[in-house]
């Protein structure tokens, strides 16, 4: 491959099956994904402190992963229903504002973002809530925290009970709403997933704790999107398309501010015959446009 974009060998198949009226499209389940930052100190002048660009934290699915084995991507999963209809402790902009942002009824908006909270505690460890609106818990280390997190991974435990149980306000504030991205029609699970951008908290550390990776890095996002260029990072084409994105900010900071005019248009691939091939496109991307011989696989 040229690069590192991920491209299943059965879409050709399942592409030529939704044209043909042959494939039902799946609902898409609603997800969160959040790019979690970090501010980088290096040395300008004699002496001086500047900043080298914000570090995101990515994780590597397992080889052995149905979807997307071996790629690269973010913390992320799908909405708990169960996160709509509890009202949670929470802090920053009111779920109106929310709602609003994300083009989702307030139940539908206040369950997102709690996904996305909870995806980042239950893959990296990192706990966006704190015992009040202006705080962050420091620690999240210890045995009862990981039984609790179990807990939640397993499903045993909503986040909303898990907030309730420790006394903690969620801190929708210190997260930033960033793109939206929809698996195509021709794929058999599908997701409705919203990205996120968040600063990793004074005092918390990440950490591999999901099953689902077997290595989580800290790195620069032009020096991955360089990797993938060159085929050695694998990634999907949203995580490819936020990393190259989040290049033009200097700070975490800068990339909260940024998130607060970025256009949620659902971003949806395409599929069209055209002179004897189908065209795989996703509007907006033209790098990854895809032309496949109907005749064979891409």
């Amino acid at each position: 491959m040229a690069n590192g974009q991920w491209y299943p060998p059965e879409w050709p198949d399942r592409i030529r099956a939704l044209a043909a009226g042959e494939l039902t499209p799946a609902r898409p389940r609603r997800a969160a994904t959040v790019m979690l930052l970090r501010d980088t100190a290096t040395a300008v002048g004699a002496g001086g402190t500047g900043t080298a660009g914000p570090e995101v934290h990515m994780l590597r699915r397992r080889a052995s992963m149905a979807f997307a084995g071996g790629a690269y991507a973010y913390p992320g999963g799908g909405v708990d229903p169960r996160d709509d209809d509890h009202h949670v402790r929470w802090a920053g902009p009111p779920r109106t504002v929310w709602a609003a942002r994300l083009g989702l009824d307030e139940a539908a908006a206040q369950a997102t973002v709690c996904a996305a909270v909870r995806e980042t505690y239950e893959e990296a460890g990192v706990l966006l809530a704190g015992p009040t609106p202006d705080t962050v818990i420091e620690d999240t280390t210890g045995a009862d925290w990981e039984a609790d997190r179990a807990a939640l991974v397993a499903r045993d435990l909503s986040f909303a009970e898990f907030l309730d149980r420790r006394g903690l306000v969620l801190r929708s504030d210190l997260l930033g709403a960033w793109a939206r991205w929809i698996t195509p029609e021709f794929e058999p699970r599908r997701y409705d997933t919203f990205f996120f951008v968040a600063a990793l908290p004074q005092g918390q550390r990440t950490r591999n704790a999901s099953t689902e990776a077997d290595r989580t890095v800290w790195i620069d996002p032009a020096h991955a999107a360089e990797r993938y260029d060159r085929g050695e990072l694998l990634m999907m084409p949203p995580t490819i398309a936020t990393l190259r994105q989040l290049t033009a900010c200097a700070t975490a900071a800068d990339a909260l501010a940024a998130a607060e005019t970025r256009d949620l248009t659902p971003v949806l691939a395409q599929a069209r015959l055209e002179d004897g091939e189908l065209i795989l496109t996703w509007p907006g991307h033209d790098e990854f446009t895809k032309h496949i011989p109907t005749g064979g696989a891409a």
